[in-house]
């Protein structure tokens, strides 16, 4: 028997997509705990996947608890799939920055509400860590929590083995193959870089270089209008990202900093850029999101897998069938010029003696730095998050490239106490601690200035002025 605990599996329609995946890789023997801290959507799950299990005549037990330490005990393997403070949550990370001016169309992974949501969620990872090291310490975790890198940055702290999964590659790699008019499953590439920002460093089909003819297709209207975020990173720096318009935009200071360039990058609908994109479909799924709505209709008959990683890893640890995907771990070499501790997402192979990182060697200086602006937030983020300081969550913000973009030094300041006073139910590492106020400091009208040293460059450049005078 191969036990799964899935931690967080309230979510329905990824719950469902990620248990008919690990139902159709054909394993026996499998159970699969759903744990949740309410049965209002795990219980309606278990019902059909019973049907499932019924129909197909499979060799697969599908339990419920609310008990996340007795869906752990045991287990092969584990899925964090959680959501600490849900869509109340969501809202605030959107508009207590859009007060300040601070536009984001996701916010799930960097930008202010990418670290709040890991603020939220850091606490849960390292109690979910402590619990696997007692309860189950030989097994893997896949981390599907969003911000993908601080999170599993977190876990990898924790003391568990951790792999970050993401379904961005894939889903660019659709976007390549259409574009270029070649089958996906023919295309010959590497992709390296960190969650959300990677990039493909080799794009090829039988041996054919694909990046000219991408560039010249992104020098016409019709195909840079459906990602010109992404479009103008490729255009500016040379290589086609990992990730979409919509999440892009809020990573990089480019963008979304003045209305003009919202209205000429991000004038897209819904992920394309729109201002709020998450929180307008987190409020529709919370509408019409009952688990027996989701599940109405859903069929009982076997499918072929999603483009989730999720199954096919555990397959092939259980098999011992070698498996070679993206994955995000902790670097430890594998992108030689990006920092050693950090959350890489690169080429990963498991089988049966688990995970191996294959070596990229160096990013291009370009695509490194940029990389790096988004590590420095994350690696303050989990610092903050793990530590309880409050300065680092301000730390974290200033670095940040939308925010830092937007804002002064005091706004930052400013912002960090309105969210850190608006989120304290799920920040408990923050209880009775403080963002400490800096006021302005105002300059009276005949102020008499300290005597200070003059560099020297400048006391010559007042001479001179006195002489011209």
């Amino acid at each position: 028997m191969t036990k799964i605990a899935m931690i967080g599996a309230g979510s329905v329609v990824f719950t469902q997509t990620l248990v008919m995946d690990l139902i159709a890789s054909g394993l026996p023997g499998l159970e699969v705990a759903l744990m949740a801290p309410s049965t209002r959507n795990t219980g309606p799950l278990k019902e059909y996947f019973d049907r499932v299990k019924e129909h197909n005549d499979l060799d697969i037990e599908v339990t419920v608890t609310t008990d996340r330490r007795e869906a752990l005990r045991g287990a092969d393997f584990v899925i964090a799939t959680f959501n600490i403070g849900g869509l109340r949550a969501t809202e605030l990370d959107y508009e207590i920055p859009m007060r300040y001016g601070v536009d984001q169309c996701i916010g799930d992974t960097l930008a202010p509400g990418g670290i709040f949501r890991g603020l939220r969620s850091i606490p849960v990872a390292l109690e979910l860590a402590a619990d696997m090291r007692e309860l189950c310490p030989n097994a893997l975790l896949l981390n599907y929590v969003n911000p993908m890198a601080i999170v599993a940055w977190a876990f990898d702290r924790g003391g568990v083995e951790v792999v970050g999964l993401c379904h961005g590659v894939q889903v660019s790699l659709d976007l390549v193959a259409s574009y270029l008019q070649i089958p996906k499953a023919e295309i010959d590439y590497v992709s390296a870089g960190i969650n959300h920002m990677a990039w493909f460093l080799k794009l090829e089909h039988r041996g054919r270089d694909l990046y000219p003819e991408l560039k010249e297709k992104f020098e016409r209207p019709e195909y840079y209008a459906n990602e010109k975020v992404r479009g103008e990173v490729f255009r500016h720096f040379g290589y086609f990202m990992t990730e979409s318009t919509g999440h892009l935009s809020e990573y990089l200071p480019y963008f979304r900093k003045t209305e003009a360039a919202l209205a000429m990058y991000c004038d897209e609908p819904e992920f394309g850029g729109q201002s709020g994109a998450h929180v307008a479909w987190a409020r529709a799924i919370a509408q019409h999101g009952a688990a027996e709505a989701l599940l109405h209709g859903a069929g009982l008959d076997l499918q072929p897998r999603s483009v989730e990683y999720g199954s096919y890893i555990i397959e092939a640890a259980v098999t011992g069938r070698p498996f070679e995907f993206q994955g995000n771990l902790r670097n430890g070499g594998m992108i030689s010029n990006l920092p050693e501790d950090c959350l890489a997402e690169g080429p990963v192979v498991v089988d049966s003696n688990g995970l191996m990182r294959l070596p990229v060697g160096d990013l291009p200086s370009a695509c490194a730095a940029l990389n790096l602006t988004n590590i420095n937030a994350q690696r303050l983020t989990v610092e903050a998050g793990m530590t309880g300081d409050p300065e680092a969550i301000v730390h974290a913000l200033a670095v940040d490239p939308l925010t830092s973009a937007v804002l002064t030094l005091a706004e930052i300041r400013s912002l960090a106490t309105d969210m850190l006073e608006a989120q304290r139910d799920w920040l408990p590492q923050f209880e009775g601690k403080h963002v400490t106020p800096r006021p302005h400091i105002s300059l009276p009208a005949g102020l008499v200035r300290a005597q200070v040293p003059l560099d020297p460059a400048l006391a010559v450049a007042r001479r001179l002025s006195q002489l011209g005078g």
